[in-house]
């Protein structure tokens, strides 16, 4: 009988540390989303050459400051960096595929 209420336990308690894990990974961030949903706009709605230009210029005023203020945060937030890269990495590296910008 105490065995079984043992294995009842620990069950109830892996139970209780995968849930927490999965919503830890399924974790939010509505301005991390906004933002992605911007830079994937602009690498599918630019053309090849609009890119190309665009990475030859680099970014000045109020961009730039956008740029460094959004890359600060990330680079202090680990998991909403990689939420970020998961999910801009396939749509900017389809269009660069596309463009002949990457092999």
């Amino acid at each position: 009988m105490i065995k079984a209420l043992y294995v009842l336990a620990m069950c109830g308690a892996i139970a209780c540390v995968t849930n927490a894990i999965a919503s830890a990974q399924g974790q939010s961030y509505p301005l991390i989303d906004k933002l992605a949903d911007k830079v994937i706009a602009k690498y599918q709605n630019t053309s090849c050459q609009q890119l190309a230009a665009e990475k030859q210029q680099p970014p000045s005023g109020q961009k730039a400051a956008e740029e460094q203020k959004a890359v600060a945060y990330l680079k202090s937030n680990p998991q909403a960096a990689q939420y970020f890269i998961n999910k801009v990495a396939a749509p900017i590296a389809n269009k660069m595929f596309e463009c002949g910008m990457i092999p």
